[in-house]
């Protein structure tokens, strides 16, 4: 190993027990837990768990070895990705929030096998998913720990389905981690779905209406924040594999310059400022799918650059 090389572990070593530390600081008050059910409790507690230290290198170094691997077998004759100088551009000694559009069960993961594969720095993911079924049955732990390597946390429960559980009072806990984790933590990288669910709409330039959940996010976190728009992608395993060698849907990933949030931090703290900022991310994730509906308009001339 070479010098640099050397320094370069030593490097991620070091963020990474910092991240730990800070994540211990974090710790979910009786009442917060009190809300989940046994195996939610056990599900948040092992992946939590697997989110740290030691224990979140060895499933980075999955991600990055066999996740990303499978996912280019996927995808690689398909994929075509625009706008990697953006990621470039910023800091990586900052945490970066990715906010993206969503279509496919499999977005966040060709996003995060591009990440691993085209670029070189240090990185820590995170995606926070709804709990219901990542987090309430043991099919989810089991899908989260064989796609995702852990990464899909912290989990969010509130959906209103159960008038009669309220777990309101878990999500301002996992509301507190995920701002944390965008607040600090070099190499730490977040995909957002500002949606909140997946658009089945079948035009791919449509979009749903932006939650103020990411709003709040980006104005007490103050993360840099890249917008992706994602198109291509279908819904069935199986079917994008044997796309990807018999031939299908090209899969286009956008990344957009850092959105800069600097107008919103003097305004206070209110429902309509978070709904002001998400109409702002959506809007230029909607820039960025109209980039790609130019670029693939018989019109388009192959020397077409963003």
């Amino acid at each position: 190993m070479s010098a640099t090389e050397g320094q370069t572990v030593r490097t991620r070593e070091a963020l990474t027990d910092a991240r730990e530390a800070e994540g211990h600081s974090l710790e979910p008050a009786p009442d917060e837990l009190s809300v989940l059910s046994p195996i939610e409790w056990f599900a948040f507690r092992l992946t939590r768990r697997m989110n740290r230290g030691r224990w979140k290198r060895l499933w980075t170094f999955c991600q990055r070895m066999v996740g990303a691997g499978w996912i280019h077998l996927a995808t690689s004759n398909l994929l075509h990705v625009y706008g990697l100088e953006h990621l470039e551009a910023v800091s990586h000694e900052r945490p970066l929030l990715l906010v993206a559009n969503h279509r496919s069960f499999f977005d966040m993961y060709v996003v995060s096998s591009v990440l691993f594969r085209r670029t070189r720095w240090p990185k820590a993911l995170f995606f926070p998913v709804r709990g219901r079924f990542f987090y309430d049955s043991p099919l989810g732990l089991l899908v989260n720990f064989v796609m995702g390597w852990w990464s899909m946390f912290p989990p969010f429960f509130a959906s209103g389905e159960n008038p009669l559980v309220d777990k309101r009072a878990f999500d301002k806990y996992s509301m507190r981690v995920l701002t944390a984790l965008c607040q600090t933590g070099a190499g730490n990288v977040i995909g957002f779905h500002p949606e909140g669910t997946r658009n089945k709409n079948e035009d791919p330039y449509s979009f749903l209406r932006p939650q103020p959940g990411v709003g709040r996010l980006i104005k007490e976190a103050s993360p840099q924040v890249i917008p992706v728009f994602i198109a291509g992608l279908g819904n069935h395993l199986v079917r994008q594999v044997l796309g990807n060698w018999r031939g299908g849907e090209p899969v286009r990933i956008h990344f957009g310059p850092a959105l800069d949030f600097s107008d919103f931090q003097t305004r206070r703290d209110s429902v309509r400022t978070y709904k002001e900022i998400a109409d702002l991310v959506m809007s230029k994730i909607a820039e960025l799918g109209e980039r790609d509906r130019e670029l693939r308009s018989p019109s388009a001339k192959n020397s077409f650059q963003f």
